[in-house]
């Protein structure tokens, strides 16, 4: 198996570490992987770290949009940190700041 994504576990905390390109072709794999262990740990926060992301396509947005939606089911937030200025631009134009349970650090 790939190593896409790594988790460290903090006090409230789950930081998923994603170490992929993230395509159509990546992403169905990075979600299961998170979901897996956002339902296995139950964290207040879920952090995506984005810093050893080279490439996202809107498949990105998606998985991020998605993570918010399963997180607010166990009554988490997640914060999205280490974002590139192109994943700045895209999150800034689709409007995903606005979402209620998401913080984007950058």
């Amino acid at each position: 198996m790939q190593r896409d994504v790594i988790f460290q576990e903090g006090e409230r905390t789950l930081t998923a570490s994603l170490t992929a390109e993230i395509d159509h072709h990546t992403a169905r794999r990075i979600r299961e992987r998170i979901d897996s262990e956002l339902f296995l740990r139950k964290p207040e926060i879920l952090v995506l770290d984005f810093s050893g992301v080279g490439f996202m396509d809107s498949s990105g947005l998606g998985l991020i949009l998605g993570r918010c939606s399963v997180a607010e089911g166990i009554g988490a937030s997640v914060r999205v940190t280490g974002a590139s200025d192109q994943l700045m631009r895209l999150i800034r134009l689709s409007g995903l700041e606005r979402v209620r349970n998401l913080s984007v650090v950058k």
